[in-house]
């Protein structure tokens, strides 16, 4: 260590950097700029393929058949929004009780395996997950369709005449809910676990029980955590491909209902279908509803950034 004077008479102590303080810097700092490198390559590679579906006649396209590319690609963007916020919606209250279960309720042992197991499921492949979806889930849910649409078809969602196959976006989406359970999972648990103990015992001192402690302290401190856990699930959710593509069929509808047999698609799925058979300007109408995905990941990651800056300035210390 060396020490400076300044003109003001005060000493500076400087730390002397060894060379693996410098190897060790040096390395994150190329990674990071790798990172950056690398998005804005696929940033500009999209956008650059794309220009020729913005610019030319539709008619000449093989894919859009005279149609604008913004008529095409909306029901394709709707059916990705519309499934991931039904999978979202179902897998984030399942995924908070789970991990509340494993962190606060369940005895030690049994936590250790429940958590070894939701890791296990994260590893599966999605085509496992679609596979099992639209062969084995799909007919197991006709029944349930059925009364739902007997029972609750005076419900625009649950009207009309139910699937006989199961394969509607309402299958899709729960496939997807399954697929995201175990990454929102284990991120409520780490984030659970993270609470200060001081906190909890302070709150059970005071005469709360577990629940309420729960409520009091748990939750507000890991409320981060869980839409920091929500949105990667969402991510995964947005740019899944081969669930989606083995269970719904490329239709590009808009509709809300979740029973009928004629449900709206996703963009992956699009792509993953129409990608082998295309050619010339249909590869570039199919680059561009990637690029349109790329723009509504990007926007539902920048929006999750921002829910979580707002609560950073949250610490268990405070």
């Amino acid at each position: 260590m060396t020490t400076t004077t300044t003109g003001t008479g005060r000493t500076h102590a400087k730390a002397v950097q060894r060379p693996g303080d410098r190897i060790f810097s040096g390395t994150a700092l190329g990674a990071g700029i790798i990172i950056l490198v690398t998005l804005a390559a696929v940033a500009v590679f999209l956008f650059v393929q794309s220009i020729p579906v913005l610019t030319e006649d539709p008619a000449q396209n093989q894919i859009l058949k005279g149609e604008s590319f913004l008529s095409w690609v909306w029901p394709f963007v709707f059916g990705t929004l519309w499934s991931s916020a039904i999978a979202l919606v179902v897998a984030a209250p399942i995924a908070i009780g789970i991990a509340l279960f494993i962190s606060h309720y369940a005895p030690r042992r049994l936590a250790g395996v429940l958590g070894y197991i939701i890791d296990l499921l994260a590893a599966v492949p999605s085509v496992v997950f679609g596979m099992w979806g639209a062969l084995t889930f799909a007919p197991m849910l006709v029944p349930f369709y059925k009364w739902l649409n007997e029972n609750l078809g005076w419900i625009p969602m649950f009207s009309g005449t139910p699937s006989g196959t199961g394969k509607t976006i309402l299958t899709a989406a729960l496939v997807l809910a399954v697929m995201i359970l175990p990454i929102m999972t284990a991120i409520c648990r780490e984030v659970f676990l993270q609470t200060p103990k001081l906190h909890e015992e302070a709150a059970l001192a005071l005469g709360a029980t577990r629940w309420e402690m729960i409520r009091m302290a748990v939750l507000p401190f890991a409320r981060s955590g869980i839409v920091s856990g929500a949105m990667l699930g969402l991510g995964r959710a947005l740019g899944e491909t081969m669930a989606v593509t083995l269970v719904l069929s490329p239709l590009g509808l808009v509709t809300f209902n979740l029973l009928n047999p004629e449900n709206p698609t996703t963009i992956p799925a699009i792509i993953a279908l129409r990608f082998p058979e295309a050619h010339g300007n249909g590869v570039n109408t199919l680059i561009a509803a990637g690029l349109v995905l790329f723009i509504v990941t990007f926007a539902v990651n920048f929006l999750a950034r921002w829910i979580v800056s707002r609560r950073a300035e949250f610490s268990g210390a405070n």
